[in-house]
């Protein structure tokens, strides 16, 4: 269980005209929300208002935060989006999962409006996002592959082989020689999971 004093993501702390927005925390229609799971610290400033922060807890859940690179598995997908579930932030692991969405006009850079998602993720398939808004407790993360590094970096074929990325748009399984259409990930030497 978590303590009491642990204040969850999103929490809504006291209105702005009580108290500044330190760290870990944001201003939305005249309140002070947390932007973290973590412990409320308030700190008397000489100038007026004292400064609100939430610190993080080592305890807490590391929580994937705007411009994190992730790393996910597709679960499902339709003709708008791919739904994930988030593993890694960085080289992380998270304790729990989150769910992300990446939308068919994220998927790429150039060329969006002819991104087909079948043709981009498949269900099952582990992919390097950056996340690009933070989701609530209703909605998931926004995620981008728009990036060169960002995109699949693992798929297994019809066949159950984990395929080979022969171009940025393609993967073959190396058992039955079949071609697979991905959004397919430069990979950067850091993001590689062992």
């Amino acid at each position: 269980r978590r303590p009491l004093r642990t204040r969850p993501l999103g929490e809504r702390l006291c209105s702005a005209e009580e108290a500044t927005a330190g760290s870990g925390t944001y201003t939305r229609h005249g309140f002070i929300f947390s932007s973290l799971a973590g412990c409320l610290e308030k700190r008397g400033e000489e100038s007026g208002l004292p400064v609100v922060s939430v610190v993080r807890d080592a305890e807490s859940q590391l929580l994937p935060d705007v411009g994190a690179v992730v790393t996910c598995k597709v679960c499902s997908i339709n003709s708008r989006f791919a739904k994930v579930h988030i593993l890694y932030v960085g080289s992380t692991p998270l304790k729990s999962t989150f769910r992300g969405t990446i939308r068919r006009e994220d998927i790429r850079a150039t060329e969006k409006d002819k991104v087909e998602v079948y043709k981009s993720f498949r269900p099952g398939d582990i992919v390097l996002a950056k996340v690009i808004s933070l989701g609530d407790a209703q909605s998931n993360y926004l995620l981008s592959t728009a990036e060169n590094e960002l995109g699949v970096v693992v798929a297994r074929s019809e066949a159950g082989v984990q395929m080979v990325p022969i171009s940025w748009c393609e993967m073959q399984c190396p058992r039955t020689h079949t071609k697979d259409f991905r959004k397919v990930a430069r990979v950067q030497p850091q993001f590689l999971q062992t």
